[in-house]
Parts: structure tokens; sequence; C-alpha cells
């Protein structure tokens, strides 16, 4: 897949989500799965911040603003409205809009929330998005690694955010997923206590430059979905040269009390290898 053009990988990762939204839906459901409230949200929490939180007093005279890109089923957006922001949420996905102003409960701040369908690798689409800004928060979770070109938003982000504002990205871990790692289980039995054990480990074998891949978010979804692997580096490298920085990271593992014993080769079971990277970025 690394000689078919960018633009056409673009179009096929964005037909592949139209395909399996509602089966991604269904199984991630509109309250999120374990990967949301176990890893996602509370690094949410962190990045973001007080500023955007049900436990702080809003000032009355300045709205909380929050642009959420590749909202999915608005998960995210939900969230972010019940901490007292202004979302505008986004998607290039028009079932995916769909899915998440349905998920909307009438009658609370949900109602509120704007959703506007956007390509994020388009500067066109992006830049019609400052005119409703500047944003405290600009949030991209979980998807950066089903896009093809981040350059665009990049570039776009000084005209998005706000002087103090953020911009916070979760992603498939880089090292342990979107290498096309490969899992490995060893069972055997301690000579001191005769108890079986488990050892789990990953092989990497590629890292540095690996095209892009199709394959799978949820068993049995309709089509398979192109995944854009991006090393650590260049990953920070495209929005550092947009001038932005970075001030926090974190590395998002699942802990012993997540683990599934039906399942010896579920992600959650290994616990010292995390499965999600966290980031927050702003101007200098």
């Amino acid at each position: 897949m690394s000689t078919v053009p960018t633009s056409s990988l673009s179009a096929r990762a964005v037909a592949s989500w139209e395909d399996n939204a509602a089966y991604w839906d269904s199984s991630i459901t509109k309250h999120g799965n374990k990967y949301w409230k176990r890893l996602q949200e509370p690094s949410l929490a962190r990045l973001i911040g007080p500023s955007s939180s049900p436990n702080q007093k809003p000032d009355p005279n300045r709205e909380y603003r929050a642009l959420e890109l590749a909202t999915g089923n608005g998960l995210c957006a939900r969230w972010l409205a019940h901490r007292g922001a202004s979302v505008l949420a986004t998607d290039a996905c028009e079932n995916m809009l769909a899915l998440a102003k349905g998920h909307c409960e009438p009658g609370t701040v949900e109602e509120s929330i704007r959703f506007r369908r956007v390509d994020v690798t388009s500067e066109e689409e992006l830049g019609a998005l400052a005119a409703e800004g500047p944003f405290d928060v600009v949030l991209l979770n979980m998807a950066a690694m089903d896009i093809a070109d981040l350059a665009p938003l990049a570039k776009k982000l000084s005209s998005l955010l706000e002087v103090d504002g953020v911009f916070v990205a979760t992603v498939l871990h880089p090292v342990f997923f979107t290498s096309n790692a490969t899992r490995s289980i060893e069972v055997g039995y301690s000579p001191v206590t005769g108890e079986c054990e488990i050892v789990r480990g990953k092989l990497i074998k590629e890292y540095m430059s690996v095209p892009p891949a199709v394959g799978i978010a949820i068993p049995g979804q309709p089509v398979k979905q192109v995944y854009f692997h991006r090393p650590i580096h260049e990953l920070f490298g495209i929005f550092f040269n947009a001038g932005l920085v970075m001030d926090a990271m974190e590395e998002l593992a699942f802990t012993e009390e997540d683990a599934e014993d039906d399942r010896i080769e579920s992600s959650s079971n290994y616990t010292q290898l995390p499965a999600i990277l966290s980031f927050r970025m702003r101007l200098p």
C-alpha cells in the first residue's frame, strides 16, 4: 500500500468508517468501552485539566470552547459538554455524525453540541473552523492512526487555538500496536509453586518505516480499515514543525484488575506494555 497516493488512502479510510460506523457504535456503545473508561477518559481529564471540569466554577464572563475532531459516535463531545464546554464536534463520516447526534439526550447540555462534517486532511475545511474559534481545547481522541495526513491539522492549529489553549490527542501506541507488533504467550509451571504461569510479550520487527496497513478495530466489523503508522518522533515532529510545543505525555496501560482470564491474548492482559499514547501540545 506504500505506493498508493495519500489522497486515495484517505478516501478509503473514510469510506471504511462509513461502512463500519453502526457496528463500531454497537460495540463501543454510547458510554464507551474499557479503553475509554480505564485509559482514555482518566488521561484526558488530566491533560485537559480543571478548566473544563464539572467541579470547576465556570467564569460567567467567559465561554469555554472545545473543538473535537473525528468525534465518532460523539462520546468525547458529550463528555466535554458535561464538563461545561461549548462543543463543536466534527467528523469526516456522515454515518458517524448521525450516530453522534442520535446519542444526545434531550433536555441536557448534550443538546447544545453542534455537529459538522469536516475532513481533517483538508486545510480548507479546517480553516473554515477558525471563524468559530479560537478554541480552548482541540481534541483528537483515538483517531490519529486513522488519518492519512496530519500536516494540514498541525498547520491550522495556530489559528484554531486560543492563546493559552491546548491540543490534546490519544493514539494507539506506535511501538506496540501500529508497528504490526505480534503477541507472544508462554505457558509454563512454576518449579516453586507448581502453579501455571503465563508470560506475555510483544515482538516488534518493524518500527521506523511501516507502510499503511489494513486491519480491524473490532472483531467482526464489516470491512477492514486503514491504519497509518508513525514512529513517535515523526508523530510529534509533525506538530513541532508547525511551531507547537509539547508539555505533557502519558503512556497508558491496563492493570491486573482489567485482566481477562478467559481471553489470554487480550490486550488488557499486557499490563507492562502500554496500549495508548496520549499527549498535550500548545502554542509557545
